[in-house]
């Protein structure tokens, strides 16, 4: 993003310009989890792969439902069929169809993401892809991470000018700014081996709200 900045101080008397980045960090607990749930069924024939799918999935679906995710919150992400086959002394042979149906569940409250994984895979579900942490109001981070980043263009400005004995106006010309959010790793499953453990721990960590700036500043000898 540009924005172009009129200096008033030295209309009639313009200084040179000089150019300084300054960047902006804030660290934020991710507080949403969207996981990559899916079923993946094998059969010699396909209707019957597909239908042990959709009846798994169907499953799987109201147990989300009643744990408190709604239906918007759990998307198609992938759905495929392929065929497989052995090879038998050089020789193609058909095994039969495997079906697979990906779910994307967007979970809310971040600390349940472990307790809905497992009650995923008591409900049928035997793949969890990946898991994925994300900000709700990222922009707001955002925010006050452009503002610490063009205080620090502006601190970094002023030290150059101190140091070479200058008159900094302190006023921008011009600023172009780019952000960066760092997001949490993807985190392993792992499956608790029996019911009576406790849910699977996942560890969100911490995400990074990064904001870089290049500003320009006029100055006078």
């Amino acid at each position: 993003m540009y924005y172009p900045m009129m200096n008033n101080n030295h209309r009639n008397n313009e200084g040179r310009l000089m150019t300084v980045n300054g960047s902006g960090k804030v660290l934020v607990q991710p507080d949403t989890a969207v996981v990559q749930i899916g079923v993946v069924t094998k059969d010699e024939e396909l209707t019957k792969a597909q239908q042990d799918n959709a009846d798994q999935i169907q499953q799987i679906t109201d147990a989300l439902n009643q744990a408190g995710i709604a239906d918007e919150q759990i998307q198609t992400q992938d759905y495929y069929i392929y065929p497989e086959y052995d090879y038998v002394d050089g020789k193609q042979e058909f095994r039969g169809y495997q079906v697979t149906h990906m779910l994307s569940v967007t979970i809310d409250d971040i600390e349940q993401t472990g307790t809905i994984i497992d009650l995923a895979v008591a409900n049928g579900a035997n793949r969890v892809s990946n898991i994925q942490f994300t900000l709700k109001n990222a922009q707001m981070y955002y925010q006050e991470a452009l503002s610490i980043a063009l205080g620090n263009a502006l601190a970094n400005a002023q030290t150059i000018a101190n140091t070479l004995q200058l008159n900094l106006d302190q006023t921008p010309v011009k600023i172009v700014e780019s952000s960066i959010v760092q997001p949490s790793p993807v985190q392993p499953y792992m499956k608790a081996e029996t019911a009576s453990y406790s849910a699977t721990p996942i560890e969100p960590g911490e995400q990074e709200v990064v904001a870089k700036v290049e500003a320009q500043f006029q100055y006078f000898s």
